[in-house]
């Protein structure tokens, strides 16, 4: 017999992967006599075994179906299973082999409840209710479910603090968890070596799943409910038609052995999905790679343990009846380029030379594991993504198309939350929870077909998949996809970029000189050569810590530079797009909030709904008039026009979200892009009037410009639009700018705002000045699931005048029931740091938890912004947020926090006026 040791002393050598030819009865993990080639799932049962091959589908196959589900893993049985619950039973799942048969009959099947995301918590918590009781109690079968707990391992202090992160966000959704001390830690669990411990996360309630029970359950669970599973039954085609419109539709699912009729094509593919989306002309970014792990004899002493993640040494162990299975995350994982249709109930040869670098930390953790034999290996395929999250949603390309893969190996773990979201999606238009962070959406379309982004953020994502989640890293893998007009000027002074929707943006600025982003290196795998004195990598290091950054100090010079002097933010990531036509009113009435019956040269500040009253984008809105001759700053167009301005992130939802309301309401209208064709640059502070009167050729004050107006004007020899707005609360005006103006605009403006002390300031200002003036910021304050009202934000709403807009009645009848959560703003006196996802008590008890939070220099405190609901599910109304006693739990540590109704900096909004 040898032992998982005989792989660490063997590593210096390279073998090949072992051939089934060359099977041998060895059990080792790693030799150049003869690896292990039992390649078993630890599973008692798999649904390869349950029935002989047959050679046609299990089930005849209906005309028509409300909705067909093509891929029957997890997601596949999750989505069938919840699309049934749901009402809609006139719906298929097929799948090409048999259930289980892809990627999710190997799946380690781990659940852990905690993760750096309140939307995940609550997905996961889905999951788990369905698989450890909904299932059992419908059906009155077992899915395999076992609690035993889990247990996260810090070796070091930021890990740990990490930890105390995620239990303090657990007390919000009451999780129970602990902080445990090495010694605590021996206690529960013996076999485990402590002495390089800081302490451990317990949560008893964590699990592990089957895959085979859990989906043979949910297939029976939703048939019992008249949806019809067709196994053996390969998908060949998608048919798609446009309607009168030109949309594309889906029209039907062609297969072997018949076609079915369907509105609704949901794509559960997993490692397939880009095949099937490719039948329908929808780009999936995903990419297939090898994931491994290796399952142990049996272990003295081991069973009843919890699972184990010990995240720096980048590993798992998973309690199997009286052994482990071992995996994890490495550097250096294999892609699977030529994924095969016939692959089924099918493993790869485990390549020992890339798994070893597992096996150190394993015997490290649980020093038994150096005498203990391996039973067999698993390697199969898995889906990765860019940013190591799923892909849900209706694809931009076809209407009627969703995607539900991609799932990064945790399919079994969210299926559950994201089956449920994704029928509510098909089924009513969109996801009950906010779900953007899954949306297909997050991804520009430039970057969904692009090979070398898709390879190298996958790659990034997997290998720093257990990587410290810090509030400000940034990636380093296919940086420099979009680049602005002045991102050469802007690298030259110090620029540190951060990547948002593939655009690099200005994040801070460094007194150390250029730090441009280079090529990704693959973290020197593949033979890859290692960057070395990396400058932009070296900076980023430095910003991996829960305290404030080193850099804090600039951040506050250049954010009182603003509210005292002038400042320059180059915007110029931001999705400028035109809405015109003949129903342009017609569509802006129905798609904005706000009341956009204004004179022409009005810009007004507006949200868009979903029909829940959700809102789905904040931004701003102009009203404007044809050009003369049609250019970038002034189109021509028959009919009304306007000008829209939207964070450079969501520039894609906000696309795809207008897109859809125009085709659903049959507006005669364009939506024009010329996001790559402007750049945008904002000078705000006191002094900005004066710097802009020296390169503007109009009248600047109050009176001949006053706030939320724009018009085009000269700049430098050039027209550009300037626009008196401010998203830091002070005077200032934004100067929207054509493609080849964008230099010498900003030179000229930096040359006049000399002599005032002008700076440079990026994303990360913004981020301290905007959350100071109580501005909201999409996708923190303000999500899908939140209501302009509950986020303070009712005077966007036309609700005063009889205009229907998208989600109006849900808004009145919320008015009319009172709020149910509301934001608030809390500030603290302690000079310590918080990020989002601090716990909120109110009296004592948890009622939510930051969604965003920052420092405010000019107060001179820490911000956060958090939705307040009360425990008792009444009303949360102005006396309830007054009459509370609210703390703040950061990391275990309980703060007393001050509640605010208004911004605590310039109540009044005097200085956006000008009146200092």
């Amino acid at each position: 017999m040898a032992f998982l040791s005989t792989a660490v002393r063997s590593t210096v050598c390279f073998w090949p992967i072992q051939s089934a030819a060359r099977s041998t009865t060895s059990r080792w993990y790693c030799s150049a006599a003869g690896q292990t080639t039992e390649k078993s799932v630890p599973y008692a049962k798999t649904l390869k075994e349950e029935t002989g091959k047959t050679s046609g589908p299990t089930k005849p196959l209906p005309k028509s179906a409300d909705a067909v589900v093509i891929g029957g893993g997890s997601l596949g049985c999750q989505t069938v299973y919840h699309l049934a619950k749901m009402g809609m039973t006139n719906v298929v799942l097929l799948e090409r082999d048999r259930l289980t048969a892809g990627t999710t009959w190997h799946t380690a099947g781990l659940l852990w409840q905690l993760r750096p995301s309140d939307v995940e918590v609550e997905l996961l918590a889905h999951t788990r209710q369905v698989v450890s009781s909904d299932l059992e109690q419908e059906t009155g079968l077992h899915t395999g479910w076992i609690q035993n707990g889990g247990l996260f391992i810090a070796s070091n202090k930021q890990r740990l603090d990490e930890y105390k992160r995620l239990m303090t966000l657990g007390k919000v959704y009451g999780i129970e968890s602990y902080v445990l001390s090495p010694a605590e830690t021996k206690d529960l669990y013996p076999l485990m070596n402590v002495e390089d411990l800081y302490g451990t996360l317990y949560v008893p309630k964590d699990g592990t799943m089957d895959p085979a029970g859990t989906c043979t359950t949910l297939a029976r669970a939703a048939t019992a409910r008249g949806a019809t599973v067709i196994e053996n039954c390969p998908v060949t085609g998608v048919q798609v038609q446009a309607d009168d419109f030109g949309v594309k539709r889906v029209k039907a699912v062609e297969t072997e052995y018949g076609t079915i009729h369907t509105p609704c094509v949901v794509n559960c593919g997993g490692v397939w999905a880009q095949r099937l989306g490719r039948m329908a002309g929808v780009k999936v970014p995903l990419i297939a790679m090898h994931h491994a792990y290796v399952v142990t004899e049996r272990i003295e002493g081991i069973q009843n343990m919890p699972n184990v993640r010990d995240h720096d040494a980048s590993v798992y162990l998973r309690l199997q009846g009286d052994a482990l299975s071992v995996g994890g995350y490495e550097s250096n994982p294999i892609f699977w380029d030529e994924v095969s249709d016939r692959f089924a109930f099918s493993l790869f040869d485990l390549n020992w030379d890339v798994f070893t670098q597992h096996i150190e930390g394993a015997i490290n953790r649980v020093p038994a594991l150096e005498t203990t034999g391996i039973k067999s290996t698993v390697c199969g395929p898995e889906s990765f993504t860019a940013d190591h999250k799923p892909l849900m949603g209706e694809a931009p390309e076809v209407r009627g198309f969703f995607l539900g893969c991609g799932f990064n190996s945790a399919g079994m773990m969210l299926g559950g939350g994201c089956g449920k979201e994704l029928a509510h999606w098909i089924i009513h238009g969109r996801p009950e929870k906010d779900m953007y962070g899954y949306d297909i959406r997050r991804f520009h379309h430039s970057l969904t077909d692009n090979n070398r982004w898709i390879r190298e953020r996958s790659h990034e994502s997997y290998a720093k998949n257990y990587s410290v989640v810090f509030p400000f890293d940034e990636p380093l893998a296919s940086r420099n996809m979009r680049r602005d007009p002045l991102h050469e000027e802007l690298e030259k002074q110090g620029c540190v970029f951060q990547e948002r929707h593939g655009w690099e943006r200005p994040g801070w600025f460094s007194r150390e000189g250029p730090a441009p982003v280079l090529d990704y290196d693959y973290y020197g795998g593949y033979d890859f050569p290692r960057h070395t004195d990396y400058r932009y990598k070296q900076l980023l290091g430095r910003e991996y810590t829960f305290d404030f950054p080193p850099h804090h100090d600039i951040i506050k010079s250049d954010c009182l530079t603003c509210r005292h002097a002038v400042a320059v933010f180059d915007m110029s990531y931001f999705g400028k797009f035109y809405l015109v036509g003949i129903d342009a009113k017609k569509a802006a009435d129905w798609l904005f909030t706000a009341d956009l019956n204004k004179p022409l040269g009005t810009t007004v500040y507006t949200c868009m709904l979903n029909k829940k009253g959700g809102t789905e984008s904040d931004l701003t809105v102009s009203r404007i008039e044809p050009g003369p001759k049609s250019s970038v700053l002034a189109p021509a167009f028959e009919g009304d026009g306007y000008y829209l301005a939207i964070g450079g992130a969501v520039a894609q939802h906000n696309w795809t979200h207008i897109t859809t309301v125009l085709q659903d309401m049959k507006f005669k209208c364009k939506l024009l892009d010329c996001s790559e064709d402007m750049g945008m640059i904002s000078i705000q502070g006191p002094q900005s009037r004066c710097v802009l009167q020296e390169v503007l050729d109009t009248d600047l004050s109050n009176e001949a410009f006053p706030f939320s107006t724009h018009k085009i004007v000269k700049a430098a020899g050039y027209e550009v639009r300037a626009m008196r707005l401010s998203f830091v609360g002070e005077m200032g005006w934004e100067l929207h700018t054509p493609r080849e103006a964008c230099v010498p605009v900003y030179q000229a403006v930096m040359e006049a705002g000399a002599k005032h002390g002008i700076c440079n300031a990026g994303y990360r200002a913004i981020d301290s000045l905007s959350i100071e003036k109580g501005y909201r910021h999409w996708h923190a304050d303000l999500r899908p699931d939140d209501s302009p009202l509950q986020a303070g934000l009712a005077f966007t709403c036309k609700l005063k005048g009889s205009t229907p807009f998208l989600g109006r009645e849900a808004l009145e009848a919320q008015k009319a029931q009172g709020l149910r959560h509301r934001l608030v703003c809390f500030t603290i006196d302690e000079k310590v740091p918080m990020f989002g996802l601090e716990a909120i008590f109110r009296n004592g008890q948890p009622v939510g938890h930051l969604r965003r939070a920052d420092f405010g220099f000019a107060i001179d405190k820490t911000i956060g912004y958090g939705y307040v609901r009360d425990p008792e599910g009444g009303t949360v109304s102005p006396d309830f947020v007054r009459n509370g006693e609210f703390t703040l739990e950061r990391m275990g540590v309980v703060y007393a926090a001050k509640a605010h109704l208004k911004s605590p900096f310039d109540p009044d909004n005097k200085r956006v006026k000008g009146i200092y």
